[in-house]
This record gives structure tokens, sequence and C-alpha cells, in this order.
């Protein structure tokens, strides 16, 4: 049995973790990007950021992009396969675009860093194009291999920054809009200035909104908001 972690396939790249859905990214990151994942360009992608910044959505949508362009793409979070990467790597060969996400978790172990390298030259030669993703650069990782920090060095970097509150509402917006839910711009500017700032917190937040507000038949509004986040302080 092949020890890759496989998402359900309903869930593999989600309609919400597409290139023309992120918000936020440097100038002319989303078209090189998009390239890279059709084959169009052979560059190798290092994504750098803060945890929710979105690393994952970059690299779940590359693989989404890279597969309707009929190009065989496999996503890989690192965290998963700690003490086996090499096993997860070797079942990896022949496929067109690997994403490697959280570098960070593997990093400072060695027989886990030693696998990545190895894999990388067989990538390398073989024509297959890598993406990893991490919180810091390269040199701040903590790596123990220095071939491996070199090696990453190469890779196109794109460094993805926090949003801000703007950029938070713009992401929220789009959510809702895609799913078809009725939120008022004042609930918007509500839930951001009382609940925490990470983004993901933020959307899986909307999720919940979503399933509350259909079930309650009730667009969201700040009235709405208070009520039902007074039975979810844990939310907050």
């Amino acid at each position: 049995m092949s020890v890759v972690p496989q998402l359900p396939l309903a869930l593999r790249y989600p309609q919400d973790e597409r290139l023309e859905t992120f918000i936020g990214a440097p100038d002319g990151a989303l078209a090189q990007l998009r390239a890279i994942a059709v084959g169009a360009a052979h560059d190798w992608v290092y994504l750098e950021g803060a945890p929710g910044t979105g690393k994952t959505h970059q690299a779940l949508a590359m693989c989404s992009l890279a597969e309707q362009a009929g190009r065989q793409p496999t996503y890989l979070p690192l965290k998963a396969v700690v003490g086996r990467t090499r096993a997860a790597l070797e079942s990896l060969e022949g496929r067109d675009l690997v994403a490697l996400d959280g570098l960070d978790a593997v990093a400072g172990q060695r027989e886990d860093e030693v696998a990545l390298f190895d894999f990388h030259n067989r990538a390398r030669a073989a024509g297959i194009t890598l993406l990893y993703t991490a919180q810091h650069a390269p040199d701040q990782l903590g790596l123990v291999l220095p071939d491996l920090r070199s090696r990453l060095q190469q890779c196109v970097r794109v460094v993805l920054q926090p949003l801000d509150d703007e950029g938070r509402a713009a992401v929220l917006r789009e959510r809702a809009a895609r799913r078809g839910l009725a939120i008022d711009e004042a609930a918007i500017e509500w839930l951001l200035t009382r609940t925490g700032r990470e983004l993901g917190s933020l959307v899986s937040l909307l999720d919940w909104l979503d399933r509350e507000s259909l079930a309650a038949q009730r667009r969201i509004t700040v009235p709405f908001l208070r009520q039902v986040l007074e039975d979810g302080p844990h939310l907050l």
C-alpha cells in the first residue's frame, strides 16, 4: 500500500482553492505559477509565508490546474510522512508535478532531508515539476543538509504576505459569493473586528455560518451573528 496520504476525491482540489480565487499574491506571481502548473514554464517554485498566508491554497490550486491541463499532479503534506519520507517520495515517480507542502515538518530530520535531496535530483533528471512550501526561507529552516538547502535556494521564490483587513474582507466576500451566501457588509466588518484575524480561522467560521444561516433560512447580519455566536464562543 502506498504511504502517500490520499485526499478524498471530492476534496482533493476544493473549488475554493484556485489561482483565480487567491487574493493578495505578489505582482506577476499568479501568471508565473499558472505557466509552471500547465507546463508552459519549467521553473521550480519555493512558496514562503507565515501560517494563514495561502501556501496550501496555492499548492492545491497548481495541482488542480495541472490536472485540467492533462498533467498528473500529486499533493503531499510532508507532516503526514515524517520519518517515512523516502517511501512516500518513491511512490511519486512518474508524476508531472509534485507539491510538497510544509518543509518545516521535516527540517532537522536528517533521513527525511536526505530523501528529499535524492528525490529533488531524480525529479530534475526526469523533468518532474516541484513545488515546495515553507514558513521560512531555506537558510532559516534549520536544515542539517547543506546540499538540500542549496537546491532549494535555486527555486523561484514567491513570498506570501499576511492580508490586511481589506484583504481579509475581500476573501470573505469572494467565498460568500461563490457559495451564494447572503452576508451584509456590516457583518463582514463586525467579524473582522470581533473575531480572530487568522485567515484560515475566518474561512472556517464562514463555513460554519453558512450552515447556520441555511438552517435558519436567514441572511448573515450583525444581529444574526450576535445570536449564533453567543452559543459558540469557542469560534471567536
